[in-house]
């Protein structure tokens, strides 16, 4: 992992850099059980309390300026377990309301609504009675694009749907060609004169 490039984001000889560090919150309960959350708003589990912790010096090592957290509970623990209790609350950084799924177990939605759940996990359609990706899309990459600016280092605590959606965003890509986002990882967007690039994903130490 490269980092500890400080606040400004500019190296010795090259342009002034733009960094936006996503992290993905540690395991939840849920997650533990294998249950779809969306906005609902479990705690950390044990292990997510220690992924937090191992994240937390690869984050320290980066010095972000600005700090901003989901206000799901999940997240605003990790972002507390990294060093920021201080941290921006901006419920913009939240989970997809995944509607009537929230709170089944995903291996029976997948099994039982095996079309449906993958056209939700390629980016291409909702859950039942959740929210339209358009509006969740558009509601990540506004708080993504006010974070990220030259000669600065700016951190965000969110959720997988929300990093992997605005890589995507950013990039001009699909949200299906990410791989899922890992409890407890590092994903880090730098923005260069040509705009935003994807200079890390899903960095994760061992808890």
């Amino acid at each position: 992992m490269t980092g500890g490039n400080g606040s400004d984001g500019v190296g010795a000889d090259g342009p002034a850099l733009g960094h936006l560090l996503l992290v993905r919150h540690g395991e939840s309960t849920w997650n533990a059980e294998g249950r779809l959350q969306g906005q609902a708003d479990p705690s950390l589990s044990a292990l997510g309390r220690r992924q937090a912790a191992a994240l937390a010096p690869w984050v320290d090592a980066w010095a972000p300026s600005v700090v901003a957290t989901s206000d799901l509970r999940r997240a605003s623990e990790t972002a507390s377990l990294l060093g920021f209790d201080d941290a921006r609350i901006d419920p913009r950084w939240r989970e997809l309301d995944v509607g009537l799924w929230t709170g089944q177990a995903a291996a029976a939605v997948r099994e039982e609504h095996g079309e449906a759940y993958r056209a939700w996990r390629e980016g291409r359609e909702a859950p039942p009675e959740g929210e339209p990706l358009a509006d969740f899309a558009a509601r990540v990459e506004q708080a993504g694009r006010e974070l990220l600016a030259p000669r600065r280092v700016a951190l965000a605590v969110a959720h997988g749907g929300p990093i992997r959606t605005l890589c995507a965003t950013l990039l001009g890509a699909s949200v299906g060609g990410f791989a899922a986002v890992l409890n407890g990882s590092l994903t880090v967007v730098e923005l260069g004169p040509a705009g935003p690039r994807l200079a890390a994903y899903n960095l994760t130490p061992t808890p």
